[in-house]
């Protein structure tokens, strides 16, 4: 698997790789920039995942999905924290995005 210094450099190579769209993590799916579309947890795959420290702060932390839709015909990323400033999620989207964690 590819190794990345920064959330930044990551999200240039997946895009590179055709991972263009821009997910938002809800509490029980994603959805899709300008709210296209709202993709359940059993309509998209994770590819593949980095996880980032905060360089100040610990504390400061994400991961970054590679995800795909069959269903749709999209793959892009979605960026959440983890941790204290994660989101509360429905049991299916926590099983869903364990597979990073």
């Amino acid at each position: 698997m590819e190794s990345y210094n920064t959330l930044t450099e990551a999200m240039e190579g997946l895009r590179a790789e055709g991972y263009v769209e821009d997910f938002n993590l809800k509490q029980n799916c994603i959805e899709s920039h300008e709210h296209k579309y709202q993709i359940q947890h059993h309509e998209f795959e994770i590819d593949k995942f980095f996880r980032f420290e905060g360089e100040t702060d610990p504390a400061d932390e994400s991961i970054l999905y590679a995800v795909s839709s069959e269903k749709y015909n999209l793959k892009g990323v979605l960026v959440s924290a983890y941790g204290v400033y994660s989101e509360p999620l429905v049991d299916e989207m926590m099983k869903k995005l364990a597979f990073g964690r």
